[in-house]
């Protein structure tokens, strides 16, 4: 059974950081695809940032590129989210995907889903 945990949210002032972290279980994240969604509250959920297995190519929405950064250790089975220059407009829950079927995802194209962790960033 694949589980997925996010873990690391919580509040942060803007102009803060945060460093999220998704531990997998059941599943090698060194041969999957995996990103980052996140969904405010009232909104789609939404793409963040992915990394291929093969390569460690990044990808990122327009809206967080230059700010967040996505990385692996694989010898972990962990996958991070650093989150830098943050603002008001990061508040969602963010939620750790894995086995994508396409990169860049689109929600249709995750496997599995983690439970999601809020973040919430006071202007």
């Amino acid at each position: 059974q694949v589980q997925l945990v996010e873990s690391g949210g919580g509040l942060v002032q803007a102009g803060g950081s945060l460093r999220l972290s998704c531990a997998a279980s059941g599943l090698t994240f060194s041969r999957t695809n995996m990103g980052w969604f996140r969904q405010a509250p009232g909104k789609e959920r939404e793409f963040v940032a992915a990394v291929s297995w093969i390569g460690g190519r990044t990808y990122y929405s327009d809206s967080v590129k230059g700010r967040f950064t996505i990385s692996r250790d694989n010898a972990q089975n962990t996958r991070y989210l650093q989150m830098n220059s943050l603002k008001p407009d990061d508040t969602a829950v963010y939620y750790c995907a894995a086995a994508l079927t396409e990169l860049p995802p689109g929600p249709g194209s995750v496997t599995y889903w983690g439970k999601g962790t809020l973040v919430t960033v006071s202007s």
